[in-house]
């Protein structure tokens, strides 16, 4: 029986790694073994960030790649957490009856719910300016080098 709020959370807490992908839909889920790459992509551009600087050009485009895959799983969270009861175990409680407990939404599904919402967002916004003032500080030089 899959639950429907150990899915929420852990689709928020660890979905960067795919580990909830693995729970609802099991070892054969190739999304589940993609979603590390972009996550590890992203620390790398942290660990560049700190070796290099900010001006490394290589970190600012491999660091939104982690806020991105955050926010994705945040909003997988949402979804999950959302899901109508019927709906939820037609999908990943088939063999059960349509309103088993597993799939009922609980205070902790809305609490992960309301978490994810909340961090998802702030990672989304941030990954988005942090992206943009990059973009634009670059071709603030690149246009600099060009009026010399």
């Amino acid at each position: 029986m899959k639950n429907k709020t150990l899915a929420t959370w852990l689709t928020f807490w660890i979905g960067p790694l795919g580990l909830h992908r693995f729970y609802l839909y099991g070892f054969k889920d190739m999304l589940g073994w993609a979603l590390p790459i972009p996550t590890a992509l992203g620390f790398y551009g942290l660990e560049r960030v700190q070796q290099f600087g900010q001006d490394d050009t290589l970190s600012w485009m491999l660091i939104p790649l982690l806020g991105f895959t955050v926010a994705g799983c945040a909003m997988n969270a949402i979804i999950y957490g959302l899901t109508p009861i019927e709906k939820w175990n037609a999908k990943f409680n088939p063999q059960a009856d349509a309103l088993v407990p597993a799939g009922r939404t609980q205070w902790a599904t809305i609490i992960g719910v309301v978490v994810a919402l909340l961090m998802g967002t702030s990672v989304l916004m941030a990954s988005l300016v942090f992206s943009f003032q990059r973009y634009f500080e670059y071709q603030i030089e690149a246009a600099r080098e060009i009026s010399q």
